[in-house]
């Protein structure tokens, strides 16, 4: 008892200094990006550890809730596929950036959410069942919804095969959360003492992860990151902010509850932006990847900042023995 209580103590002192470790090792990387990099072969298998984590929160009752009401999941993948695109397109003529530059604001608005979503979902006290099916569906779509988007606002064509995307959900998102849900629910019946410390740590290891995450991808774009101009760093601040408003918003007038308008919010402005740097190096001019990389920093400072807000606005902390989001 007392060895859970002092883990459930480090996962929110842990969580309630989020933006500081991720903003000093952000830093720290821009300094000494040769100490991060490596990280940068493990992301992959850095996420599925922390989808995995996720599933440990999440119990068959969730999902029964996501069947009975799918509309949320609709409006939630909807709004993402219409906010994101059309404020990029907007951004990109309102600020008059360089149209190979833009293009790297279209394609993270483009984009499906991304798994940071789910994390910051269930750190902000979301509903982190519909910010995984929601990832999980426009994942699955994005194949068709992205190369569409850039031919109608790019008017450049984008080859992504269903294969590649589908792949990447089954490795980090799908079978992580699977396995983790499974994991749950055999610890809940043959070991609940030991299910009940795995959630007391894990907003730690969510933390600690994402922190390296980021410093990795810091590492791996500093000379484009000081190279990048006041207007590209507004873009970016401008779309990410655009977004998570927007998805709060549309949540909370289609009449969801807090911690489902939360997850929208999450969906909405947090973008696979790495899916979006490889797009942009592997079809397009090496700088359309610069906004994509800056967005993956910014919006890794964001999400925790967000959920930091949530959770102070909740209160007192959420129970270890609970998904950390209401129907998380």
């Amino acid at each position: 008892m007392m060895v859970s209580t002092q883990l459930e103590r480090i996962g929110q002192v842990t969580s309630k200094y989020f933006v500081v470790w991720v903003l000093a090792f952000s830093g720290i990387a821009l300094y000494a990006p040769g100490a991060f990099t490596p990280i940068a072969d493990y992301i992959s298998p850095l996420l599925g550890v922390i989808m995995l984590g996720m599933g440990l929160t999440l119990t068959p009752d969730d999902f029964r809730r996501i069947v009975e009401r799918p509309r949320d999941v609709f409006i939630g993948a909807t709004a993402q596929w219409l906010v994101m695109p059309l404020a990029a397109y907007a951004l990109v003529v309102a600020l008059a950036l360089p149209w190979e530059v833009g293009l790297g604001l279209i394609l993270v608005g483009a984009a499906p959410g991304g798994t940071a979503s789910n994390v910051m979902t269930y750190l902000g006290r979301g509903d982190v069942a519909l910010s995984v099916t929601i990832t999980s569906l426009t994942t699955i779509a994005a194949p068709i919804v992205m190369p569409a988007w850039a031919v109608l606002l790019a008017g450049e064509s984008i080859a992504v095969t269903f294969a590649e995307m589908a792949e990447s959900i089954v490795q980090i998102v799908l079978v992580p959360v699977v396995a983790g849900l499974v994991l749950r629910y055999v610890l809940d019946r043959r070991a609940p003492a030991v299910a009940k410390m795995g959630l007391s740590i894990f907003p730690a290891i969510s933390v600690i992860t994402i922190v390296a995450i980021v410093a990795a991808v810091v590492g791996l774009n500093v000379e484009n990151i000081l190279a990048a101009s006041a207007v590209v760093f507004l873009a970016v601040v401008l779309h990410n902010g655009l977004g998570l408003g927007a998805g709060y918003g549309v949540g909370r007038l289609a009449g969801m509850p807090e911690d489902r308008a939360r997850a929208c919010a999450f969906e909405v402005g947090l973008q696979n932006s790495g899916l979006a740097v490889t797009i942009a190096v592997a079809f397009f001019d090496p700088i359309a990847a610069l906004i994509p990389a800056l967005f993956s920093v910014w919006h890794n400072v964001t999400g925790p900042a967000l959920a930091t807000l949530f959770t102070r606005i909740d209160g007192a902390p959420a129970a270890a023995s609970e998904p950390a989001a209401g129907a998380d």
